[in-house]
């Protein structure tokens, strides 16, 4: 005796196309087991043909009989999101492409609390951390660190150099131009992750390996100039080129040395 009402052929043939094309699996597996009964298979044959149990199939029976088969689909994993966060993806991307600094904070870098900081203050709405992580998964907003580059040109070069002119023609007394070298030493950043579009990364300037060079200076009484020499090593080779540019001691210089 079939277990299952009868079924037309065009909707067993239609049935069969949804087992050969469906890509949910499950669905299929439903559909074939309400075809093995209607074709007189017992319920613990087909229970055991798909690897199931026999409450498993009396249920997809009832719900057969109560829906039809096009109502046998599988339902999504999971909760029904709560939150939509599609229309804040533009403003995201613009954060995105920006660094908290340049809207007036401290930190360099953003994180998933402040950008759910940042959509509160903006739209008065507070989703969750796990919530905006898989919203930025889906939407191809990856973690992963900055490259490092070098020889970036200063885009101010121009405007520093018109400066410098500037106070060279309007040196004075009352307004000297001092020069002033190894003021600062910048060390290489450290260098973080930070959330990108996938495929994007960003580039941070750090100025490489820093190469000094080194000057030895001698001030002569008699006639007040200052000589100097200079090398990329600082060892006695420059305490030999200072001594040879000082026109007084190079006799004794000379000297100490054939007598050595």
């Amino acid at each position: 005796m079939c277990i299952v009402p009868p079924i037309p052929r065009n909707e067993r043939r239609l049935m069969k196309k949804v087992v050969q094309k469906t890509p949910d699996k499950n669905y299929a597996r439903l559909i074939m087991a309400i075809l093995l009964l209607h074709h007189g298979e017992s319920v613990s044959r087909v229970a055991k043909i798909l690897c199931t149990v026999h409450s498993s199939v009396w249920r997809w029976i009832d719900r057969f009989k109560a829906d039809g088969w096009p109502e046998l689909c599988t339902l999504p994993a999971g909760r029904h999101p709560r939150w939509d966060l599609t229309p804040l993806l533009p403003v995201l991307i613009y954060l995105l492409k920006h660094s908290p600094q340049q809207f007036g904070y401290t930190r360099s870098r953003w994180s998933l609390s402040f950008f759910i900081f940042k959509i509160k203050k903006l739209f008065n709405t507070q989703p969750s951390i796990s919530t905006l992580y898989r919203f930025f998964r889906k939407n191809s907003i990856v973690w992963r660190r900055a490259a490092p580059i070098l020889n970036i040109p200063d885009p101010k070069y121009d405007e520093k150099m018109a400066r410098i002119t500037e106070a060279l023609a309007n040196v004075s007394e009352k307004y000297p131009v001092v020069y002033e070298d190894e003021v600062d030493i910048h060390f290489n950043p450290k260098i973080g992750a930070d959330w990108y579009m996938k495929g994007q990364q960003k580039r941070i300037v750090t100025p490489g390996k820093n190469q000094k060079y080194y000057l030895a200076e001698a001030l002569d009484i008699q006639t007040q100039r200052v000589l100097y020499t200079g090398g990329i090593k600082k060892n006695s080779q420059l305490f030999i080129e200072i001594r040879l540019k000082i026109p007084l001691l190079n006799f004794y210089f000379f000297r100490s040395i054939r007598s050595g």
